[in-house]
């Protein structure tokens, strides 16, 4: 679960889609730069923080929204997503006030999916903790939707990454609520245990060489060499391990300076794009972002000066794939 609202930044053209009985929205860089900005002046102020209700729900739409956009879907679900942001945080700019409910529409034309996470949704909402379940909550109905439109649109495999990530928050949010602690009554003192410490949310990134990963100048899974099977398995082994729930997984490729820069930004976007099939083959959901850092981001100073095989020795650093992994902990063991 994010508890702190991200910069968005892309390099895809502007797209706009109007979807139905909705004005048009015009999707582009500066409109999700712009909406990010608006939600963080929100939380800024001090009367929307983010683990509330409303301004979780508007940052998960514009989440997914940006997400889909991402992955190049010109349907009407990223303009629909972004729209539903919006208008919250309009809502909320306007009247200076979080409302305790918002509705969750199946935008696109979403299937309903999973009745029994929305009927367990519905019952938290109304239980008496549910004021520590406000993020978790809003956000899973978010991913609910997000895997109803992947169901319309594409199919049962592309949803169930995203019904797991529902899953996750449903579960974190009955435990959240569960626990939230209640408060005490004057007339009758009572001893009220301490609330358990809010789950961590970690981010790590495990940096992993082309070279152990793959054959030279290959990407594909066919491609990927003992090495770098056993560090991408010993890397799922210990998300599963150590974390209760992984929200998003970012894949950078690198290069080094070496070589024309349009092929190795290539060359190493692919290489991003097959560690995230190959932890998806594994078992591992998240939303995953891949992208391809090409030479921009060297991670050596190495001089021009000697052999090429020395220079090349040198450069080994650059050619690599970042994995950042962002969950939330187990709790440690009693």
């Amino acid at each position: 679960m994010r508890t702190i609202l991200w910069p968005l930044l892309i390099a895809i053209g502007p797209v706009t889609v109007t979807a139905a009985a909705e004005p048009a929205v015009h999707l582009s860089a500066e409109a999700y730069e712009a909406q990010q900005a608006a939600l963080k002046t929100l939380n800024d102020s001090g009367h929307f923080p983010v683990r509330s209700y409303a301004l979780a729900k508007a940052q998960c739409w514009l989440d997914v929204s940006f997400h889909e956009y991402t992955r190049n879907d010109r349907s009407a679900f990223p303009p629909a997503a972004w729209l539903e942001s919006h208008k919250i945080s309009e809502e909320l700019k306007a009247t200076g006030s979080s409302p305790s409910s918002l509705a969750t529409p199946l935008i696109n034309d979403a299937t309903r999916l999973r009745p029994d996470l929305w009927d367990s949704l519905a019952k938290t909402k109304g239980s008496a903790g549910a004021a520590c379940a406000e993020a978790l909550a809003a956000c899973a109905e978010v991913e609910l939707v997000h895997a109803g439109n992947e169901y319309r649109q594409i199919g049962w495999r592309h949803a169930k990454p995203y019904v797991q990530i529902a899953e996750d928050h449903v579960a974190a949010a009955v435990t959240a609520a569960e626990h939230c602690p209640r408060p005490e009554v004057a007339a009758t003192p009572v001893a009220v245990s301490p609330a358990p410490p809010p789950a961590p949310v970690e981010v790590e990134t495990v940096s992993i060489g082309a070279s152990a990963l793959f054959h030279f100048d290959k990407h594909g899974v066919n491609d990927l060499l003992p090495e770098g099977r056993a560090r991408l398995d010993a890397l799922v082994s210990r998300i599963a391990e150590h974390y209760a729930s992984v929200t998003d997984i970012q894949l950078v490729g690198h290069a080094d300076r070496l070589g024309k820069p349009a092929y190795n930004e290539a060359l190493s976007l692919e290489r991003a794009k097959t560690v995230q099939s190959y932890l998806e083959s594994r078992g591992v959901h998240a939303r995953f972002e891949t992208r391809a850092a090409g030479s921009s981001e060297s991670a050596t100073r190495c001089p021009d000066t000697g052999s090429r095989a020395k220079l090349r020795r040198c450069l080994q650093p650059d050619r690599r794939v970042d994995i950042t992994i962002t969950g939330v902990a187990k709790a440690p063991a009693p």
